[in-house]
């Protein structure tokens, strides 16, 4: 039974399949071994191209991706230059013959780009031809409603200077656009250190607030003062004129030009970005406390020329500014930055505010007080009262023996070591009978000072002063200049 069990045809056919299969595997076995060979001699028989060839295409790959990333490397920013500024100067007939000469002090033919918007024709004298601004007359403003009862309607003209301006085409390469009054000096180099500060492609409108607190509640501490100055981004200029005439109807009752445009700013949600060196001067009376202790911001613009005395005493206001002209072409950055220090041999405090006026006081007064304005103006309601202005002020002192000796400003010159700038008194003092020693020895002070064309492209801080030894008679020297490492104003 078993011999017939292993002769049936069933195993026969049982074992031919077992035989059959195992055959495959081990030929399927065998296919794999000889691929895996075959992959492994290749790989060793080329590996040597591998690493010749590898590297040059990858070589080649950075090199394009190099080339293309050359190619779209910007080209580098231009900062901004007075050729990108368009201003626009408000004007009235009735004031221009003089007005103009205050245009002509800061002015610059063939470099600077603006418009003299005036109210009606003028006659233009031939000499001044080249020394200012094309004029132009205001377009027609009957179809605007005005309703201010204490304010003049040449407000509506005023206020749409911008939008005119840019109308006008030959906008290449403008990035923003300054007005300002025509009785306003613009220190341009002052303005453009300011303007650096800004991506003129963004909505920026900049400008400052007045000295008078009641001015600013009247109107409005986020209004920017128009004979102060202030700048618009030529992208806002271009939303501006867009609007404009359509927001001026809807505020009549406005009194100015700038509140207008303020106004306007607000329905295009664009703030107010202060600068402190516009100066819309709404006081009365004698700068000099405010320029003998400005803020540290850089010195943009001087307003309201004609209502304030003259700047220095003894002079005309025309002629009062050419002489600070003198030291702001030496070094504009530095035009009244205030320096204060002490004379420790002879305890007096000693306060410079370069190129305008140099002030020497008997006893120590601490550098707090010193940055304080002293009030030798007036606020723009004509009253001594000084809780009406936004920013703090110094009493002017009673006591002769506490009243300073002032030195103003009489020359500069540039030197092999920076600036030589000279200041002499020109009224005396009262008779002190104070035991100290009396400044009424000194009648000239000479400063020292080395421009420093990146001083507001840092930290803002006021320069040091120094009282230098000397044996010039009847002279003290200062030197100013940035603080030296641990440099501290204490006497």
């Amino acid at each position: 039974m078993s011999t017939m069990m292993k002769n049936s045809p069933k195993d026969t056919e049982h074992f031919y399949l077992q035989w059959t299969f195992s055959k495959l595997m081990a030929f399927f076995f065998l296919l794999i071994s000889l691929s895996y060979l075959f992959y492994s001699l290749r790989f060793v028989s080329h590996s040597y191209d591998c690493d010749q060839q590898n590297p040059v295409s990858s070589i080649n790959h950075i090199s394009s991706i190099d080339a293309t990333a050359i190619e779209e490397i910007p080209k580098p920013h231009e900062e901004t230059n007075i050729s990108h500024i368009v201003f626009g100067i408000a004007a009235s007939a009735k004031l221009w013959k003089q007005r103009k000469e205050y245009i002509k002090l800061w002015w610059r033919p063939n470099q600077m780009r603006g418009i003299v918007w005036l109210d009606r024709k003028v006659e233009t004298e031939w000499k001044d031809r080249n020394l200012l601004p094309p004029l132009k007359i205001s377009e027609d403003t009957a179809r605007f409603s005005y309703k201010n009862p204490k304010g003049h309607k040449s407000a509506i003209r005023i206020s749409r200077i911008v939008s005119e301006t840019l109308r006008l085409g030959n906008t290449e390469g403008v990035r923003w656009f300054v007005m300002g009054d025509d009785d306003t000096v613009f220190v341009t180099e002052n303005l453009l250190k300011v303007l650096q500060k800004y991506d003129h492609n963004q909505f920026y409108y900049i400008g400052s607030s007045s000295e008078s607190h009641l001015q600013n509640i009247y109107f409005s501490y986020n209004m920017a003062y128009g004979g102060g100055g202030f700048a618009i981004s030529y992208p806002l200029a271009v939303a501006l004129e867009k609007m404009q005439d359509r927001c001026i109807q809807r505020y009549p009752g406005l009194y100015g030009s700038d509140d207008r445009i303020q106004a306007c700013m607000a329905e295009l949600g664009v703030p107010l970005t202060k600068e402190r060196g516009f100066h819309q001067f709404d006081v009365y009376g004698n700068l000099f406390g405010l320029l003998a202790a400005h803020p540290i911001a850089p010195l943009v613009s001087l307003h309201h020329l004609d209502v304030v005395e003259p700047i220095f005493p003894n002079t005309s206001r025309v002629q009062a500014l050419k002489r600070l002209q003198v030291a702001m072409k030496l070094d504009p950055y530095g035009l009244v930055q205030q320096s204060i220090c002490y004379d420790k041999t002879r305890t007096w405090t000693v306060s410079v505010s370069w190129g305008y006026a140099v002030q020497i006081f008997r006893g120590t007064f601490s550098p707090r007080e010193m940055e304080m304005p002293a009030r030798t103006f007036l606020n723009w309601y004509k009253r001594a009262d000084y809780t009406a202005y936004p920013f703090n002020t110094r009493p002017v002192a009673r006591n002769v023996c506490q009243k300073p000796f002032v030195y103003h400003l009489w020359d500069a010159v540039s030197t092999s070591n920076g600036t030589k700038t000279e200041y002499v008194r020109t009224q005396s003092n009262p008779e002190c009978k104070w035991k100290m020693v009396d400044p009424s020895q000194i009648r000239r002070v000479e400063v020292y000072k080395k421009p420093d064309p990146l001083f507001w492209d840092k930290a803002p801080r006021r320069n040091c002063c120094r009282v230098v030894a000397t044996k010039k008679k009847g002279t003290m020297v200062i030197d100013v200049g940035v603080c030296r490492e641990d440099e501290v104003v204490e006497l």
